[in-house]
């Protein structure tokens, strides 16, 4: 069988061709800590241990750490300032406790968005997601009645490989405002979430969106339940930060059909226009399109747009929106990329 090594060698001569393995060019640097430890456990679920030095490989984490995978989720971080006031409450934790693989002094990760690069020894990572759902309350939860890590813990996957060791210093570099769009597909179908029907619509969306040069960084079926779209849309907004969430399905008069009502009720802005335009280019096709219900809003810098459920009318409706939406998604990344630059600059109290 081979290592963790060797599976990921065969895949990094490819990923060194991609041109994603400097902070340099397009990226401004906005902040720098200190590396206080490195942690690793052989199993999920428990506390991690310190180890004098963390061998990062490329698109799957550290090598040894029950955590590693070609997922968005390869690398944890936590804030070793958060941890000391945490400490000053009396929780009396140490490095690794909450499951975190870097313990970095300096930086407030939390404040940072997904797509910032962190650079220390020999690596270069990428936060992928802010935050994380306490699916059950950990032995700190319990002594404590709270634990930082679902609101300060960040994920991050690896970028270039190489070593970090304590006390090696972390850069922060503010994402590239030209990066490819990202985004999230969701299917609401109670037959497709119970495996009674093929979900050919969220892949028809996948495909379209690719094609367009975005990143589909996750594509879900869901039964047709509000509490569960809501659940996702605010991950997908909040955690992950990708700049466009597509739905597919309930948008029209079944009593199953929520799928609006849970988009506007996570929403913080409307853009209605941009469900206006699709019921009217619609409506050019099958009158029929007046019937359905589908809402665009807006919440924190992410666009959420309900799409219908057949693969037809998923094709014609993004068809019609997906060349001038790159125009409202450049407006939403830039004016939160600046926001964050200088949120970081007065908090981190850094400067080149």
């Amino acid at each position: 069988m081979k290592s963790d090594r060797e599976l990921k060698e065969e895949n990094q001569g490819a990923k060194l061709d991609m041109g994603l393995l400097e902070i340099g060019e397009g990226q401004e640097k906005v902040g720098k800590g200190i590396v206080r430890a490195v942690c690793v456990s052989d199993v999920r679920g428990v506390e991690k241990h310190a180890v004098p030095e963390g061998h990062f490989l490329v698109d799957f984490g550290i090598e040894g750490d029950a955590h590693r995978g070609s997922w968005h989720r390869q690398v944890s971080l936590l804030s070793y300032d958060k941890v000391l006031a945490f400490n000053q409450k009396g929780a009396d934790v140490g490095d690794g406790a909450f499951g975190e693989n870097l313990v970095v002094e300096g930086i407030d990760f939390s404040a940072l968005p997904v797509g910032t690069r962190l650079a220390a020894g020999t690596v270069i990572l990428e936060m992928t997601q802010i935050g994380k759902e306490c699916h059950s309350h950990c032995a700190i939860y319990q002594r404590m009645g709270e634990c930082i890590m679902p609101r300060e813990g960040v994920f991050a996957k690896v970028i270039k490989g190489g070593i970090i060791r304590p006390g090696d210093k972390m850069e922060v570099s503010a994402p590239i405002l030209e990066r490819p769009f990202t985004a999230a597909v969701i299917v609401l179908s109670d037959k497709g979430a119970s495996g009674e029907r093929k979900d050919e619509s969220g892949l028809k969306a996948k495909k379209m969106l690719e094609g367009a040069g975005y990143q589909v960084e996750e594509l879900l079926l869901l039964p047709d339940e509000p509490k569960l779209l809501k659940v996702q849309l605010i991950r997908l907004a909040d955690s992950r930060q990708v700049d466009l969430v597509l739905t597919s399905g309930g948008t029209g008069f079944s009593l199953r059909d929520q799928t609006p009502e849970a988009t506007l009720a996570v929403a913080e802005r409307n853009a209605p226009g941009i469900a206006e335009y699709i019921r009217y280019r619609s409506m050019e096709l099958t009158s029929r399109a007046m019937l359905g219900r589908g809402v665009s809003v807006i919440r924190k810098k992410t666009l959420i747009v309900n799409l219908p459920g057949s693969p037809k009318a998923v094709e014609e409706s993004l068809g019609f929106i997906l060349e001038p939406l790159e125009h409202g998604l450049k407006i939403l990344r830039g004016s939160a990329s600046e926001c964050a630059r200088r949120q970081l600059t007065d908090k981190i109290g850094w400067e080149n």
